[in-house]
């Protein structure tokens, strides 16, 4: 696992659900121990409350080579920056073990975008997860050369892990579920940015009337502000007719340091 923020550590922790060695690569020592923390005092309450699967082990380290060393799966979830994200990915190439398949979790760029130094493109491709343990449905889509055998195998191991693939058919940007979804953040965000009602109206008509435990502006606070406004950033490059106001409104919470629940305010106060 190349990542230990939010939804790095919360893969980790599924990747360790069925007894194996999840190794979690971070180059902060912070990082490291609050997501080995993460996993080894979740885990046994995501296997009792799940019903299958067994107590796995979660090491962390920041060397790129020991994170690697036999892996059969890599995942990436670093910051949704390609200049990131390229050379990371050719770094990995150069140290992961030769049947390693490559995934990574970025949920707006598809893995074609950062596979510039990947010599065998046929091993990489997107598994961009939600957030799990709550959230576990995953979009699983190929780079366009993507080995078909590969993501068969994702499509029928992944479930063991209590993560559920539905396969992109062809290329698309917010893949299946997160295009729909960036429709309604970004609605409710207009609502919002006009004066029509607050993130608590909105997140509180969305609990009553489908019955699920947090709205856009709360599910938007766990991801981070931040993370949000970048990937509406690239939608709109993408799809530059999309309204201003609702990435307005992100910006501002962003200047002002209220990215949600890492930094303890957001649309609501964590404090």
């Amino acid at each position: 696992m190349i990542g230990a923020g939010t939804l790095g550590r919360r893969i980790a922790l599924m990747l360790a659900s069925r007894g194996g060695t999840v190794r979690i690569h971070a180059r902060r020592a912070e990082q490291r121990a609050e997501a080995t923390q993460y996993v080894t005092e979740a885990l046994p309450k995501l296997l009792e409350n799940r019903g299958f699967g067994e107590l796995g082990v979660a090491t962390a380290t920041d060397s790129l080579e020991e994170a690697l060393d036999g892996a059969w799966l890599v995942i990436e979830s670093a910051p949704e920056k390609l200049e990131i994200k390229i050379p990371l990915w050719g770094q990995i190439d150069q140290v992961a073990p030769s049947d390693t398949i490559f995934a990574t979790n970025s949920s707006s760029y598809p893995s074609r975008l950062m596979a510039e130094n990947v010599r065998d493109k046929t091993r990489l491709c997107n598994t961009h997860f939600y957030m799990p343990p709550e959230i576990n449905a995953l979009d699983l889509m190929s780079d366009g050369q993507t080995d078909r055998g590969l993501l068969d195998t994702l499509l029928t191991i992944l479930p063991e892990f209590g993560v559920y693939p539905f396969e992109a058919r062809r290329e698309c940007t917010g893949f299946i579920f997160n295009r729909v979804w960036a429709a309604i953040k970004r609605e409710s965000l207009a609502v919002v940015a006009e004066g029509v009602a607050r993130p608590e109206d909105v997140d509180g008509m969305f609990k009553v009337n489908f019955g699920v435990q947090a709205g856009p502006f709360q599910m938007m606070d766990l991801v981070g502000l931040d993370v949000a406004l970048d990937i509406e950033n690239h939608y709109c490059e993408e799809f530059p007719y999309l309204p201003k106001k609702s990435r307005d409104l992100l910006q501002s919470y962003v200047d002002a340091g209220k990215l949600g629940v890492k930094t303890g305010e957001g649309f609501y106060s964590y404090q």
